[in-house]
């Protein structure tokens, strides 16, 4: 005799619409903007610079990032149907009215800017909002859809979680902040275009100019090459202009070393850009938690 079927309770509705307004974040994006923010703090503050300054600059980033993210999506809701990977977004089901997300993606933006200047200072607030009006003006309206070159002038947004959380603690930008927003700058290009060669036609078919459409793969490959090993340098100058020790300089060498050498197997064999995508988050993740301990031994 068979069992019962046993039909699945229904998601109440109030958490079906908070899954799909948190999925239009993008909290995975999130995770890997913050993770730099706290090293940054860490490092402008020679130590820890206090639980309530870190809490309330990351709270403030995330609502400044999730409303940009929110607004991406609102803008991209045509092209996200289209690609397989983004297909299943909120906006791209209809799961939430667009209208909605948009003043959704301004108001946590607004939040963002508020808070911050509430619990850190003003410079903080602008910077994380001069982040967001680029992502969007800059890189979704503008850059995203005309030039090959989208996610590299792109990556500066990417890259202003380390700014902010400088700014947060001294109130002013210096050198090292700035080389730590140029290792994630550099950083970003072959991060995002291993996985736009794993999409590459998610990405034509789109008609998203996305560099391994336009020029191929093999120039696509040494391009990433190129930039994992200014992102290599960049890492190694840290450790003059922030005075770090030999617990940072040992993790940048290994660390960088491993990166160039998987970006190099791309250019090989392309079949390896996921393994570089995955290697490269660990790569960014790592290469800051280091600086962080080696900034709270020193």
């Amino acid at each position: 005799m068979s069992s019962p079927v046993i039909a699945a309770a229904p998601v109440p509705r109030w958490r079906a619409a908070f899954g799909s307004y948190l999925a239009l974040t993008k909290p995975r994006i999130i995770e890997l903007l913050l993770i730099t923010t706290v090293p940054a703090m860490v490092a402008a503050a020679s130590g820890w610079p206090g639980t309530w300054l870190v809490l309330a600059t990351l709270i403030g980033g995330t609502m400044s990032a999730g409303g940009a993210n929110a607004l991406n999506n609102y803008h991209d809701r045509d092209i996200d149907q289209i690609m397989r990977r983004t297909s299943r977004r909120p906006l791209a089901r209809q799961q939430i009215d667009p209208i909605h997300a948009r003043r959704f993606g301004w108001a946590l933006g607004l939040a963002g800017f508020l808070w911050l200047w509430a619990f850190a200072n003003l410079l903080a607030a602008l910077l994380s909002t001069a982040a967001l009006l680029f992502y969007v003006f800059v890189y979704t309206l503008t850059l995203k859809r005309t030039t090959t070159q989208n996610i590299v002038i792109g990556g500066a947004a990417g890259a202003a979680p380390v700014l902010v959380g400088w700014a947060a603690v001294t109130g002013g930008l210096e050198l090292p902040a700035w080389v730590m927003f140029a290792i994630v700058f550099a950083w970003t290009p072959p991060h995002f275009w291993a996985l736009a060669l794993r999409y590459k036609d998610d990405y034509a078919s789109a008609g998203i100019p996305m560099l391994p459409v336009v020029k191929g793969v093999p120039y696509t490959a040494r391009m990433m090459l190129t930039y994992s090993m200014v992102t290599a340098l960049f890492s190694l100058a840290l450790v003059p202009t922030a005075g770090t020790g030999w617990l940072y300089l040992l993790a940048a060498l290994i660390l960088s070393g491993w990166l160039v050498i998987e970006t190099a197997r791309v250019i090989f064999k392309p079949e390896r850009a996921m393994v570089l995508f995955g290697y490269s988050t660990v790569y960014l993740t790592a290469l800051f938690a280091a600086l962080t301990v080696d900034r709270l031994i020193a």
